[in-house]
């Protein structure tokens, strides 16, 4: 960039999930049609705006649903590398009360939790919590990418460097293998407890022998 002149961004790369105040509707505005396509995946409608087209969550879609949705979305797009902003009312793993502290019971019930699963049903669930894509290795995976791109964009030393900027998108990148891999996991384990169990053949009553076989010469 040379003379002080402005950078130029491309504001369709550029992609912002919200509540509208006026209509309780969520929208997201901007993007490109690979984002397209990910939104209509997660559950968005196309709808005609006066300027753009926006996508637009259902009419009469429940909060707790419309945060999930929301959150999903953003997580997907952050993973398919595209900049996205979440409003933080829409943000389903956000603690209600904000403390670290919550966050902290969550994780320590989440393991409780897998401490007494005793089905393949109870084990997928908490896999999904875990890497699905509201999960908290998604979430992790989008903390790194922002510290990334803070470090790039505001912290001249680290950017000089590079190095501090590839190490955290490197660490991005298992953390999002390390979520596949353990979905991965949860699809085997639901599919084992989908598995018919083989017949078997039942055994002789007690005292009574097998019937003899009969050899035809």
């Amino acid at each position: 960039m040379k003379g002080g002149a402005e950078p130029d961004f491309l504001v369709q790369d550029y992609i912002t999930i919200t509540k509208d105040p006026r209509t309780e509707l969520v929208v997201a505005i901007g993007g490109n049609e690979r984002a397209v396509d990910i939104l209509q995946r997660g559950g968005f409608l196309n709808a005609p705006g006066t300027g753009r087209d926006y996508h637009r969550l259902p009419h009469g879609l429940p909060v707790d649903q419309q945060r999930l949705k929301a959150t999903a979305a953003s997580h997907a797009l952050l993973a398919a590398g595209h900049n996205v902003h979440l409003d933080p009312v829409l943000n389903a793993l956000a603690t209600p009360d904000g403390e670290r502290e919550t966050a902290l019971r969550y994780l320590v019930q989440l393991s409780e939790r897998a401490s007494r699963a005793e089905s393949a049903t109870e084990v997928a669930e908490i896999l999904t919590e875990i890497a699905g894509p509201a999960g908290l290795l998604p979430l992790a995976r989008e903390v790194v990418v922002r510290a990334g791109i803070a470090c790039s964009q505001r912290l001249t030393a680290m950017a000089d460097d590079g190095e501090p900027v590839s190490q955290l998108m490197n660490t991005a990148d298992t953390l999002s293998r390390a979520a596949h891999q353990i979905l991965f996991a949860r699809n085997r384990a639901a599919h084992a407890l989908q598995r018919p169990v083989p017949a078997t053949t039942p055994p002789s009553p007690a005292g009574q022998l097998p019937a003899p076989t009969t050899h035809h010469h």
